[in-house]
């Protein structure tokens, strides 16, 4: 073997090396495969529009009752079944002609209410196709109306400049092949009506799966998303389909504060998703603080309006919608294009912020003002956007925002603090004294009984990414910690997903008996409580009623101030 030159030697040296530390090193985490998720730039339109219109619409509406949830006969793989005999429910679509449908008028409305995009019922769990499907017949055009709606509202979108997206069930109770041992047929005829919406309708921003929990291979929605992404590369798909995909979607509350990932909460304007003769309608009050808790928890508001059988927006729904628009008009800054946080929402109300700025959206006052812990920012200036003065004193507990009574608006008054450094990267302190994390935690129920998921430890530990989930059907419960050694405690916090508690108690254990100290009923997102001094070792979290099985993301005890 020749003898190696000085310089060649240093090489193989090095090329040697080089090996041994890549044979060391973990390999690199695998790239997830592109139909699996839209990319950022895709994301970045849609996280700035944070408000869109939901519409869910079809000939239901002929008898003023749920959308697909109304309609009899066996639902497969749900259960139940509607209070409209399937003979009646599958023909409406023979009597149904909205004469006065104005695709236009729809994307006016979306528009003068301030949304960016808007999302459409192109398919309900009912299996009735608003769109000229070359798949089936039971569809909108063999209606006496003829007209695709789907087409007319997508050339109405494209025209008008508004971000289009169609919402499709995959579950189908009318479709003869689903969820039988035909059902391989069923994902052909799934796969295909997605391709149709896909090639047939122009640029589509967004596909807002409803599954009712399927599974990805309920769907072969690997397969499905490769087909979606193919046809529209920049679109984004909501997490329903049986994969995460791009968004999560909290239904009928306002999601939980998440910036790592995107949410949207979908919410109806009144209490139904199609039209019901004079349902109850929220109050531009609750309308517009739900938008605002919703950009304070950095997701989206996709507000729901159910069209009458002519094909008409309820005048008051319009005009309702054109309200926020009004406000939006004026305070928009503080909603579109800002990410949520830093603090995150509670009773007080909530907050957006861009830049240095952080827009305070206060919807409740304390006697002496809203207080909000600590940040490691200083804070520059304050301004009252909405009228007034606005003032910042720091103190023990935090930053103290004083806004004069005369000047504090009923739905939200809005101060902005001008930060000395990027507001969205803020550190906020928490609270300081919890006394749960890391202690011992029992429940009485656990989902699916997955402890190291969902156990009763992940709501004590603190960390605002775990929680405590109790099984489906399950109406009562409690969460109990041991403390270790007697603690005396005099405030709590609590954080509830979904809203379903309608009763509680804080109970401590004293000589064997369990003591109750506090009660309420709704406990939401960021209930703080306050009480007189207890002390004892265990302390219990007793949930005595729950519209189904409750979750918890946190609760703490803090130790009371000595």
């Amino acid at each position: 073997m020749p003898r190696l030159k000085p310089v060649l030697l240093l090489i193989v040296v090095a090329c040697l090396a080089a090996s041994a530390l890549a044979a060391d090193a973990p390999p690199p985490a695998p790239e997830k495969p592109a139909y699996l998720a839209a990319g950022p730039e895709d994301m970045q339109w849609w996280r700035e529009a944070r408000f869109g219109l939901f519409i869910h619409w079809g000939p239901v509406s002929l008898k003023g009752t749920e959308i697909g949830w109304s309609r009899g006969g066996p639902r497969r793989g749900t259960g139940g079944t509607g209070e409209i005999p399937l003979e009646v429910y599958d023909n409406l679509y023979k009597e149904f002609n909205p004469t006065k449908f104005d695709a236009n008028e729809w994307v006016a409305v979306a528009k003068a209410a301030g949304m960016k995009y808007l999302v459409f019922t192109s398919k309900h769990h009912d299996g009735f196709s608003e769109f000229d499907s070359g798949l089936t017949e039971y569809k909108i055009t063999r209606s006496p109306f003829k007209r695709d709606v789907v087409k007319e509202l997508a050339d109405a979108c494209h025209a008008a400049g508004l971000r289009l997206g169609w919402y499709y069930s995959p579950p189908d109770w009318h479709h003869l092949d689903y969820r039988t041992e035909r059902h391989a047929k069923y994902i052909e005829y799934l796969h295909g009506q997605i391709r149709e919406l896909m090639s047939h309708y122009g640029k589509i921003d967004i596909l807002w799966f409803d599954g009712l929990g399927g599974s990805a291979k309920d769907w072969d929605a690997e397969n499905l998303f490769k087909l979606i992404r193919s046809l529209q590369p920049h679109i984004i798909i909501n997490n329903r389909a049986g994969l995460p995909a791009d968004l999560d979607t909290p239904e009928q509350t306002i999601g939980r504060f998440q910036t790592g990932r995107a949410w949207e909460s979908c919410i109806t304007i009144c209490r139904q998703w199609a039209w019901k003769p004079n349902d109850q309608m929220k109050s531009l009050k609750e309308c517009l603080q739900t938008l605002l808790r919703c950009a304070g928890g950095d997701g989206n508001l996709l507000f729901n309006v159910g069209p009458m059988p002519t094909g008409e927006i309820e005048p008051r729904q319009v005009e309702r919608l054109k309200e926020m628009g009004r406000w939006l008009a004026t305070y928009g800054e503080t909603v579109y294009g800002t990410r949520g946080g830093p603090w995150r929402p509670g009773p007080w109300g909530a907050a957006t912020c861009k830049d240095k700025t952080v827009y305070l959206h206060i919807m409740k006052w304390d006697d002496g003002g809203v207080t909000l812990p600590a940040i490691d920012r200083k804070v520059v200036s304050a301004k009252a956007l909405t009228g007034g003065t606005a003032e910042v004193r720091a103190g023990e507990e935090g930053l103290t925002i004083l806004v004069p009574p005369a000047d504090r608006q009923e739905i939200d008054t809005l101060v902005a603090l001008t930060l000395d450094g990027p507001a969205f990267d803020a550190k906020v302190a928490r609270p300081a004294g919890s006394v749960t994390a890391g202690k011992k935690a029992a429940a009485s129920n656990v989902y699916r009984n997955m402890l190291a998921q969902h156990g009763p430890q992940r709501a004590v530990d603190d960390d605002d990414e775990t929680r405590w989930a109790t099984d489906t059907g399950v109406h009562e419960a409690w969460l109990e910690v041991d403390l270790g050694k007697p603690e005396t405690v005099d405030r709590a916090a609590i954080s509830e997903e979904y809203d379903r508690v309608g009763a509680f108690e804080l109970q401590a254990k004293r000589d064997g008996q369990w003591e109750t100290f506090a009660r309420g009923e709704k406990i939401g997102h960021d209930l703080a409580l306050k009480f007189a001094p207890v002390t004892a070792q265990v302390f219990r979290l007793n949930i005595l009623k729950a519209d189904d099985g409750p979750t918890i993301w946190e609760f703490r005890l803090f130790a009371a101030k000595r």
